[in-house]
């Protein structure tokens, strides 16, 4: 064992101590896991959002460019231009193939994006659950303060 990492074991050892001596701080540990997993994964969806526009762009622009060449294949094949047709139609059947792929890839996206939408209300309803939990405790410490200060007054 490396003293690098005997140290990561005396440094976990002591993590592991503080933390079993001071709850509140393991909760506030969490607390801030949870936030960053949230701010982590906002981020990560607008990155898809960002990415899923730019493909709808291109594939209007791929839309506009097969428009172009399925016209100029027409022409050609209408004037008798048959080798240049060919390989007018060539370059759409390329262009189709870049449009498959493109459409692929925005499903792709778009399930990812879902993929992100699901653990982020997954996160805010653990969230959510953790927050009920601190309200409920404050009232049951609460309710447990008020049965003290009644006994001591003699009133229970």
């Amino acid at each position: 064992m490396t003293w690098l990492d005997q140290l990561e074991q005396e440094l976990d050892q002591r993590l592991s101590l503080f933390l079993r001596s001071n709850p509140l701080q393991v909760r506030l540990f969490e607390e801030q896991h949870l936030r960053d997993r949230v701010h982590a994964l906002q981020r990560q969806r607008l990155q898809l959002a960002e990415e899923a526009n730019e493909q709808r762009r291109q594939l209007l622009a791929l839309a506009e460019d097969v428009k172009a060449w399925t016209e100029r294949s027409n022409r050609a094949r209408a004037s008798g231009a048959s080798d240049l047709a060919r390989r007018a139609d060539k370059h759409l059947a390329e262009l189709m193939n870049q449009g498959h792929e493109l459409w692929n890839d925005l499903d792709s996206l778009g399930r990812r994006f879902d993929e992100v939408d699901a653990q982020l209300l997954e996160l805010k309803q653990r969230k959510s659950n953790l927050s009920k939990l601190d309200q409920d405790w404050a009232l049951f410490e609460a309710e447990q303060e008020l049965n003290d200060l009644r006994r001591e007054a003699g009133l229970s």
